[in-house]
């Protein structure tokens, strides 16, 4: 009994100092790179989506619109909180809300596996993509109808030149250069190491590129881990009750 009680409180320690590290998954094909960084601090989600491409941003397809991801848990709740610019980024050819608000033109929907290629439950987006409604996040319409639509607010390469490119993006909508971060209220069951399926996705219709991230196998051994970790809770509950 004390070699497993040991064991437990190693595992648990481990386990709750892995608990405070952002998870990060990243993608890139050709001339297209994403990032995504999810953190829990206690019931808050924060979600930063980088469009990280070294390349300029010239077509429409080349714009940063959105995130899928699957939780791999019991059901969990996510309430949009924010939307704001991330650090360093900035609105081309439009403008924000007091404080860098953009929610007005980003959404998020779960419960939508039957409708995204990938079968996501998840996803986070500036287009309408025949999944998303009006802005979910706090804010107001900075740009065309109330639903999120089109590519405005999407956001361009970390390599973008500002003017270069097709009339899409030099000035016709409003986009955003090159982060916007995200916050949520979770349920308390919500556990971030078990995200996994996570897609990026581009332009206006899911016919545009669409990356894909593979899982490391380094979430995996912690999505692991906190499965045995509740269970070695469960087993010390009941121990301490005999």
């Amino acid at each position: 009994m004390r070699r497993l009680t040991l064991f437990t409180a190693l595992i648990l320690a481990l386990a709750a100092r892995a608990q405070a590290a952002p998870i990060t998954f990243n993608a890139a094909s050709g001339n297209l790179a994403a990032s995504v960084v999810f953190n829990l601090s206690g019931s808050t989600l924060t979600v930063t989506l980088t469009n990280t491409s070294l390349f300029d941003t010239l077509v429409p397809a080349d714009v940063l619109t959105g995130v899928f991801f699957d939780i791999n848990s019991a059901p969990v709740t996510l309430t949009p909180g924010s939307a704001v610019l991330g650090a360093g980024s900035s609105v081309l050819w439009g403008t924000t809300d007091p404080g860098e608000v953009v929610g007005g033109e980003w959404a998020y929907a779960g419960s939508i596996g039957a409708s995204t290629p990938g079968g996501q439950d998840s996803g986070i987006s500036s287009a309408g993509l025949g999944v998303f409604g009006a802005g979910s996040f706090p804010g107001t319409n900075l740009s065309g109808p109330v639903s999120v639509n089109g590519m405005q607010y999407g956001i361009v390469s970390a390599g973008n030149i500002a003017g270069t490119g097709n009339q899409a993006v030099t000035g016709s909508n409003p986009l955003i250069d090159n982060s916007v971060v995200f916050t949520f209220s979770v349920s308390p069951n919500f556990n971030p190491y078990l995200i996994t399926n996570v897609a990026f996705q581009y332009g206006t219709s899911f016919s545009e590129p669409r990356l894909s991230v593979p899982e490391p196998s380094s979430l995996l051994l912690l999505a692991l881990s906190s499965v045995f970790v509740a269970g070695a809770r469960r087993s010390l509950r009941r121990s301490a009750q005999r």
